[in-house]
């Protein structure tokens, strides 16, 4: 089994990465996916964000108001650290709980977004940072999720710089281009993971 990390800021296009991945033959582990399952009505995670932040960022339906609470959370620091205090505990241990169901010549993808943020680049054998530039980061918040400016540009100040990520990089994958060549550099990638798999595995089998 190979381990990868999977990270990149917001709007850069790593669920687009993490997609392609997949149809190449990864198996995906979303930490964002789990973390909503983490707090979903009736879990104890969403009973302790509702105790550090109050009944206000819950919706009529009883489960998380993501954008009210989003919109605290991003604007202070102080509070998102509370919220991933609660949370991230929560999603590693689900996560190691799928790990440990994958195929033992798996290419298991983390896809973190906050694996800079968190220290977390040991935890993997490799650690792959889709990139873009702040301009189609924001282009891509405002145009294709609806953001107004100031929330994008507050989402993308409360995540590490383009520079911090790329330290911790194995490899990068650039994305300032259209889909066609994304694709075609995330295959050259699966390529390489298939092959450090492999390579990883040999000794124990001769």
């Amino acid at each position: 089994m190979l381990t990868v990390g999977l990270t990149g800021g917001i709007g850069a296009g790593k669920s687009e990465v993490s997609r392609l991945l997949v149809e190449c033959g990864a198996v995906l582990i979303d930490a964002d996916r789990i973390a909503r399952e983490v707090v979903a009505p009736g879990t104890p995670g969403l009973a302790a964000v509702v105790e550090s932040f109050g009944e206000d960022v819950l919706a009529e339906d009883g489960g998380l108001d993501r954008p009210r609470l989003g919109a605290i959370v991003f604007a202070d620091p102080e509070k998102l650290a509370v919220l991933n205090s609660i949370v991230h505990p929560l999603v590693g241990a689900r996560s190691r709980e799928l790990e440990e169901a994958a195929a033992e010549d798996a290419v298991v993808v983390h896809d973190v977004p906050l694996l800079t943020e968190n220290g977390l680049a040991p935890l993997y054998d490799l650690v792959i940072v889709v990139d873009a530039s702040a301009e189609t980061q924001l282009d891509r918040l405002v145009g294709r999720r609806g953001m107004s400016e100031q929330d994008a540009r507050a989402r993308m100040a409360a995540q590490a710089t383009r520079e911090q990520r790329r330290e911790i990089a194995d490899v990068v994958i650039d994305n300032d281009v259209p889909l066609e060549e994304l694709a075609r550099r995330v295959k050259d990638v699966w390529a390489e993971l298939v092959r450090r798999e492999r390579a990883a595995r040999r000794p124990a089998q001769e």
